[in-house]
């Protein structure tokens, strides 16, 4: 708790799940952080040993921050507190959350029992700017930040919340293509066999 237990430093951990980001990533998926604040934080976890910090090679000349495989591996406490929050009566699947939220969740909430049967496909999902493909296997869900150029079917919303909402809400998602914005591009089926993998935990508060 020493490490990671300050306001937005398990959150910045969070964010750095599925691979390196600029500064001003960092900052554009945790509304509410300020830049001095998200500074400390970079610093102190850097100082820790959790992250660490790279510069990208020409053209980009950019400074990036990512975790370290001790980093990484943090990834089950922010599973663990996710299923925690999700069993409280006041949890809402519908509000705001980042695009990176909405991917471990589904790490978090898949069921193992059945995602076998999704295995070789491809599931992309575009989110704002952020684009990532989904490829489960045998009792593993892996999430990769690329291009869904070469995805079976993919999701296309403005914000993780619209997917999230068909997901976990019960919002039709013939009503989220209408209303919200989505998109569900290539195998239609596919995608929505896909998104019956999730569910959440009964409420225990």
């Amino acid at each position: 708790m020493e490490l990671i237990g300050e306001r937005w430093s398990l959150l910045v951990v969070r964010e750095l799940m599925l691979g390196a980001r600029r500064f001003s990533d960092i900052r554009a998926s945790l509304p509410g952080i300020s830049a001095k604040v998200l500074t400390e934080r970079l610093a102190s976890l850097d100082d820790a040993g959790v992250l660490s910090r790279r510069q990208l090679p020409p053209p980009v000349k950019a400074q990036v921050y990512e975790l370290t495989e001790w980093g990484y591996s943090a990834e089950v406490l922010v599973q663990e507190l996710g299923r925690w929050a999700a069993r409280s009566s006041a949890h809402d699947p519908t509000l705001p959350l980042s695009p990176v939220s909405l991917m471990l969740s589904m790490r978090t909430m898949v069921d193992h029992a059945r995602i076998e049967e999704f295995a070789g496909c491809r599931i992309g999902f575009v989110i704002g700017e952020d684009s990532f493909v989904a490829e489960p296997g045998v009792g593993r869900l892996p999430i990769r930040r690329v291009d869904t150029v070469e995805a079976d079917a993919v999701f296309n919303a403005p914000v993780a919340a619209v997917v999230a909402g068909g997901i976990y809400a019960g919002v039709p998602w013939d009503e989220l293509e209408r209303d919200a914005g989505l998109r569900i591009e290539g195998d239609r089926a596919l995608a929505l066999r896909y998104a019956s993998l999730f569910s959440l935990p009964p409420k225990i508060a």
